[in-house]
């Protein structure tokens, strides 16, 4: 009797220890909340819908499933700003401030994201900026809890220079959306050119509405633009949404021995472009170009589960997640100094290949690509890769002034 006694409280000891040693992990966890922003409603919902997807696998492939970094636990809080700029403010101010979340990640339309790095600012917490491009949201609008995976304007521009001929040369005309993504993107364009392929050079601009529905106006003053000049001819598009490039090729621009750059679009807008074999351009990403055990992932994973190859953003919002647990794994907290202090400089692994953080402005420092579309192309495989074009070897300039 005096033996089973002395079990049973040996075992109730026992137990007890074992709870209370469950309690004391269970406390040592915390919850990281992340809130990610996206335009979900209007003309980026796709664009806003791959982040939001590539933003989860990224989570889920990195942390193994877990949705865990070391001790920290992650929540995420998705919200639709509408691609309005006071709606992204305030949904920032409720992140940070209601949510009490320790990063947020957006937005898809640089009008809104640029709302929304002042908010960041004075609620002294991290803002991940993706996929807005816009170069002044790391240039004169930056401060120093942005960080931006996207790729900027000026990368876009440095990708589309590299595919202009070098020894040749090459009139531009320029069709931008009529936007701070549109506008920035033809200044940066003309600074590429000038840096990288410096007998190419924009001779005309044109800037539309996004919802545009005659092109013929402008089609016809960068035709009469261009149709005289020596050299090689070429109308580029620097543009997001239903893309005009088939409308051009309605126009006949060859009837001036004028060819057209698009750049890189998602999946169902370049699959509108197949018939136009030879077609070059730059891209930020494309689901074949990358060859890492990332992208191989993320390849097979997302056509298992959407039947489709990962798009554009999908590979942006992948690339957010990466940075997110890169530096929750380095600083070891959410806290937004000791972040600060990870992330700076920081490289880290994406379905591209390695980004890093540049220290002078935060933006992350990438490959881009050089593509033509092949003969004979099919939906979502269409486009053969000419060349990468190395983060090394753009000339990314630091325009914030710090």
């Amino acid at each position: 009797m005096r033996k089973l006694k002395l079990a049973m409280a040996a075992a109730t000891l026992a137990v007890g220890a074992l709870a209370g040693m469950t309690a004391e992990a269970s406390a040592q966890v915390r919850d990281v909340k992340i809130c990610l922003i996206a335009g979900r409603t209007g003309p980026l919902e796709a664009y806003a819908k791959q982040t939001e997807a590539g933003f989860m696998m990224g989570l889920e492939f990195l942390t193994r499933g877990t949705m865990q970094v070391g001790n920290m636990r992650l929540q995420v809080i998705v919200k639709d700003d509408q691609l309005r700029p006071d709606r992204g403010k305030a949904l920032l101010e409720e992140c940070y401030n209601d949510d009490k979340a320790d990063i947020a990640v957006g937005t898809t339309g640089s009008p809104v994201a640029l709302a929304m790095l002042a908010v960041a600012e004075e609620a002294k917490k991290i803002l991940i900026v993706e996929p807005a491009v816009a170069d002044s949201i790391t240039g004169e609008r930056w401060n120093r809890y942005i960080f931006r995976t996207g790729r900027s304007s000026y990368q876009d521009a440095l990708a589309a220079a590299a595919s202009v001929p070098a020894n040749e040369d090459v009139s531009i005309g320029m069709l931008g959306l009529d936007t701070a993504f549109g506008r920035d993107g033809v200044a940066a364009y003309k600074a590429a050119l000038a840096a990288i392929r410096p007998r190419a050079r924009i001779v005309a601009e044109e800037y539309a509405a996004g919802n545009t529905a005659d092109f013929a106006p402008f089609a016809e003053r960068l035709f009469a633009s261009l149709r005289d000049r020596p050299g090689k001819r070429i109308i580029g598009f620097i543009w997001a949404g239903a893309h005009p490039m088939a409308k051009f090729v309605d126009m006949r621009p060859e009837r001036f021995n004028i060819a057209l750059a698009p750049g890189g679009n998602i999946l169902p807008a370049m699959n509108a472009w197949k018939a136009f074999a030879g077609t070059e351009g730059g891209i930020y990403y494309y689901h074949d170009f990358p060859r890492n055990p990332l992208n191989d992932w993320l390849k097979a994973e997302y056509q298992k589960r959407f039947n489709a190859p990962p798009d554009f953003f999908v590979a942006g919002g992948f690339a957010a997640a990466a940075a997110v647990v890169a530096g929750l794994e380095k600083a070891g907290s959410p806290e937004t100094e000791k972040l600060i202090t990870a992330l700076e400089g920081l490289t880290f692994q994406t379905p591209k290949g390695p980004m890093t953080f540049r220290r002078e402005d935060h933006q992350a420092l990438q490959d881009m690509y050089h593509f033509r579309i092949r003969p004979n192309a099919r939906d979502n495989d269409l486009l053969d890769l000419v060349a990468t074009v190395p983060a090394a070897d753009m000339p990314l300039p630091i325009t914030n002034r710090r």
